[in-house]
């Protein structure tokens, strides 16, 4: 991996540099929602879905008010609040601007009013809805070198409907605002203004989870390699993938990878990882909402 000195993601544990290598890799994926008709439309909303092998992303516009509801929803969601002009309601729960939204398994409905961008994640487990996802026939076959899925441990107090403040300040550098529950974690990263420099890029990998990269505003060139193995039928070529808002990737593993902003205005993008990252978690202070959702380890201690 390769960070400045000054980035705290320098002190991550370095496991993963030992990590055998696979013989056979995934591709990636990216979804361009501005490509694609809605797949769900209504009076002011328009819904588009992307998914990985764990989770699905739902992405929907907003100039009004909208409904989403779920029934004997079998695990934790999350819906993201975008935007400052937004409010929901969930039960006797309300929430205003930029907003992480956590809503318990079950059945929920979810009302959210204004104009702006309103995101879903859920795992997979809801299969009515990752049926919609754009690529899913992507995953007819099981991605490789994925761990199984498995949720976190139940919040403290048991679950609830939980929110969490977006417009907090982030960690210093990287400038994170790091969020998880027992199906996600969120990191809400602030826009930037113009290109990314590149002479300050940021090549990584993951060995056994996919990244997904949401881009909510601008442009991005996701940059992704894959390793050589022994034999070549395997190999890919690198990709230097050009996405705008609003767009999902799905990095897999163990490809490095960095994203590079090349928009001269705005540019917007946020990770997502389901279940949550052991390595992020395990670094004291990177998640602000720690307290409400154990890490396994800590359960288990």
């Amino acid at each position: 991996m390769a960070f400045d000195k000054g980035d705290l993601r320098s002190t991550l544990p370095s496991g993963a540099a030992t990590a055998p290598v696979p013989e056979r890799f995934s591709g990636s994926e990216h979804v361009q929602f501005r490509d694609l008709a809605p797949v769900e439309k209504g009076d002011g909303v328009s819904t588009w879905y992307a998914r990985g092998q764990n989770f699905v992303v739902g992405y929907s516009e907003l100039d009004g008010t909208a409904t989403f509801s779920r029934t004997d929803q079998p695990d934790e969601y999350v819906v993201l609040l975008a935007d400052d002009t937004l409010s929901a309601t969930v039960g006797e729960v309300t929430a205003s601007g930029k907003t992480m939204i956590v809503v318990p398994p079950g059945d929920s409905t979810v009302t959210v009013t204004g104009q702006g961008r309103v995101l879903r994640l859920l795992t997979t487990r809801s299969s009515d809805i990752a049926d919609l996802a754009a690529n899913s026939a992507s995953y007819a076959e099981r991605h490789e070198n994925i761990t199984d899925f498995q949720p976190w441990p139940e919040p403290v107090g048991g679950y609830r409907i939980r929110t969490y403040d977006l417009n907090v300040e982030p960690l210093k550098n990287p400038p994170f605002r790091l969020y998880r529950c027992t199906t996600f974690m969120v990191n809400f990263i602030d826009p930037k203004q113009g290109p990314r420099d590149p002479s300050k890029m940021s090549p990584h990998k993951h060995d056994d989870f996919e990244q997904c990269s949401i881009v909510l505003e601008g442009e991005y060139i996701h940059h992704i390699r894959w390793p050589w193995t022994t034999n070549k039928a395997n190999w890919r070529e690198d990709e230097h993938q050009r996405v705008v808002a609003p767009s999902v990737t799905v990095i897999p593993p163990p490809s490095l990878h960095t994203s590079e902003a090349v928009s001269a205005g705005t540019n917007h993008l946020i990770d997502v990882f389901s279940p949550p990252r052991a390595d992020f978690s395990a670094m004291e202070g990177w998640v602000f909402n720690a307290a409400d959702y154990p890490a396994p380890s800590a359960q288990a201690s």
